[in-house]
């Protein structure tokens, strides 16, 4: 074996689990860069000016040069030139570097940090998957923590927040030592590891988690200054639940690619800045400032247990290779739905299966660490009609779908949270038949939200611009008479096209409001942040992504809700999964109750339905309207195995 270079991290002998870090599995600082032993002489091109170490998360700047990211903003906030040639040098004009030279430093040959136990050498980009997955010495120091420290799972239950399966008197433990989170084994959603069911089914203990959680950092590199985090976002301390949550991380997104970031994880800090305590567009326009580094403190809810792949293999008589049979129900491949039953597998993570078998393509899977990767041939499918489908081939037939499924209203009266409200507005309007009304729309209870049709934007060109009285994200009601709030997208053109051509239109939307909203305006005192929030409230014409935040839709009137009901079952004493805050309280009044968050391995959790910012308007058919979270807690309990949840759930902001 080589041996280290000179100046290598010496081994972590000693050192405590606290003390370990996560990622490289040294001792050093939180914001220290880290540490690696490298066996082989690293070419000079992929060495930092700086700290003259290989180069870590590579930045280039516009002079030519490339440095660590810590080394280079850590010298920069005492400099303003480039180290090298001394040219004036910012920060924010330098990016993350290519995915060539990325790509080369993480196949830098290291060996692990507990070489004393563990004589495994291995890419630099394969260490922390090792450390989480394979290392012995690292697996029995992280066990050595947990049991000094981990109370039992009747006492984390209990500390559940709201939770219905909780017991309300248990102290709130300490938070543990920051651990991080297993890289997801598919794109998007995030997930555990893969574990073929193809190997003989073995009875184990019900996948048990709490509502434990810990902070960590977690940075995100963005190849643009203005791209996408790919997470949407609810909460807010201006709504019942507070902190900023993770509602969902969006499929093939940067943070979905990343994987650190799941559902429920409560964001504490932005970039330093804290949106711990702030209002709901206030965090937004924070997370949504332009920047080559995201860096996250996060409170990541822990998951103790790996989710199953639930795939099964089988191959043919009358062809050679690997075909799917089955998809297992709660398992990761069916929640992700991208495979299908009798997909042909030809590859797996680039290994070529045309002519594998089932145990082989087991192997391959068992041995992933980061990402789970299949390459598959599909028959094309036939739609319900009989036609060929017109989503293409891998896409599946499309169902045809019941109107009176987008048509069902809320019949469930309550008020919007305190703080948010409506009001309507009436344009009348005489017109040219051929002059347009100047709006671009979006939503219909087709859309994935079920959210009522919404204007996108007022173009410069048209007689509601001119009359100034209807703005951008105001919701739809009627168009002449006719009912525009149950409608789909397409139905919806249809009827704005045909009554837009009468001489005279008259036209009703609705305008939600939060309370304080101008006043939080100026109170921030600062040009910059003032113009972040106005971004928000208008954006550009052109964006056709554009949509309304979360916090919109709820001052919208509960009859123009989308309720639907959701079958939880159980088959033992385990809690329900979820967590709740709201509810009547003498101080705020009455407040809808929210889900704020859901525990990995439950039946809410594995139904997949549920998510944070949901609204409980309903258990089992009765309002949950004038309850009080001591009330409603108890009535969640009391539904042994099988309970109905009747929710509205709202589409969380952009990011």
């Amino acid at each position: 074996m080589t041996e280290p270079k000179a100046g290598a991290a010496p081994a972590p002998a000693g050192l405590t689990w606290a003390q370990v870090c996560k990622e490289c599995g040294q001792g050093h600082g939180g914001q220290e860069g880290h540490l690696y032993e490298y066996q082989d002489e690293v070419d000079d091109e992929l060495v930092c000016h700086i700290c003259l170490q290989p180069l870590l998360r590579p930045m280039d700047t516009p002079c030519g040069h490339t440095y660590c990211f810590l080394c280079l903003s850590s010298f920069l906030r005492e400099q303003d030139f480039c180290p090298v040639d001394r040219q004036r040098l910012q920060l924010h004009q330098c990016r993350a570097s290519s995915l060539l030279v990325r790509n080369l430093l993480d196949k830098l040959t290291v060996l692990c940090p507990f070489h004393a136990h563990c004589q495994q050498q291995m890419q630099r980009c394969e260490l922390q998957p090792h450390l989480h997955n394979r290392c012995p010495a690292f697996r029995k120091l992280r066990e050595e923590a947990e049991k000094r420290k981990r109370p039992s799972w009747n006492e984390l239950k209990g500390r559940a927040e709201g939770d219905p399966g909780a017991t309300p008197s248990t102290p709130r433990p300490a938070p543990r030592p920051p651990e991080a989170r297993p890289t997801p084994g598919w794109s998007t959603p995030p997930s555990r590891r893969a574990r073929m069911s193809q190997k003989p089914q073995v009875e184990e203990a019900p996948l048990r988690s709490s509502l434990v959680a810990e902070a960590n950092v977690v940075e995100l590199y963005r190849d643009e200054a203005e791209q996408e985090l790919g997470v949407r976002i609810v909460g807010g301390k201006d709504t019942p639940l507070g902190n900023i949550v993770i509602q969902e991380v969006l499929r093939d997104s940067l943070a979905a690619r990343d994987g650190k970031l799941a559902p429920g994880d409560h964001i504490l800090e932005v970039n330093d800045v804290n949106v711990a305590c702030v209002p709901h567009r206030r965090a937004i326009a924070v997370l949504r400032r332009p920047c080559s580094l995201l860096r996250l403190t996060v409170m990541l809810v822990k998951r103790e247990r790996s989710e199953p792949l639930g795939i099964k293999l089988i191959r043919k008589s009358e062809e050679a290779g690997v075909f799917i049979l089955d998809l297992l129900a709660g398992g990761v491949a069916a929640k992700d739905g991208k495979l299908r039953n009798n997909d042909k597998v030809l590859a797996i993570n680039g290994q070529d299966l045309r002519h594998g078998t089932p145990e082989s393509a087991a192997q391959i899977i068992q041995a992933s660490e980061v990402r789970v990767n299949f390459v598959v041939m599909r028959q094309n499918e036939v739609s319900e009609e009989g036609g060929s489908s017109g989503e293409g081939p891998g896409r599946g037939s499309r169902r045809v779908p019941d109107m009176q499924y987008f048509r069902r209203r809320s019949t469930y009266m309550k008020d919007p949270p305190g703080g948010f409200s409506s009001q309507e507005k009436t344009v009348s309007l005489k017109k040219e038949p051929r002059l347009s009304l100047g709006i671009t729309i979006a939503g219909g209870r087709d859309s994935r939200g079920r959210v009522p049709v919404y204007i996108t934007s007022v173009q410069p060109v048209g007689c509601l611009h001119r009359d100034g009285t209807i703005k951008t994200g105001d919701v739809l009601l009627s168009i002449n008479g006719v009912d525009l709030t149950q409608l789909t997208y397409s139905e919806a053109v249809s009827v704005l096209k045909a009554q837009t051509a009468q001489s005279s239109v008259v036209l009703r939307v609705v305008q939600t409001i939060t309370e304080g909203e101008e006043e939080e305006e100026e109170e921030e005192g600062d040009t910059e942040h003032k113009d972040e929030l106005e971004v928000l409230d208008n954006p550009r014409e052109d964006d056709l992504n554009w949509a309304p935040l979360w916090t919109r839709w709820l001052g919208l009137p509960s009859h123009m809700h989308w309720c639907r009901d959701i079958v939880l079952q159980k088959t033992n004493a385990e809690s329900w999964g979820f967590s709740i805050v709201g509810g009547y309280e003498e101080s705020h009044g009455q407040q809808p109750f929210f889900i704020k968050t859901i525990v990995p391995g439950t039946p809410a959790h594995f139904d997949g339905r549920l998510k944070c910012g949901d609204e409980i308007v309903a258990v089992n058919g009765a309002t949950t309207v004038g309850m009080n979270n001591s009330s409603l807690i108890p009535l969640l309990k009391l539904q042994k195995n099988k309970v109905t949840l009747t929710v509205v759930s709202w589409p969380g902001s952009l990011v």
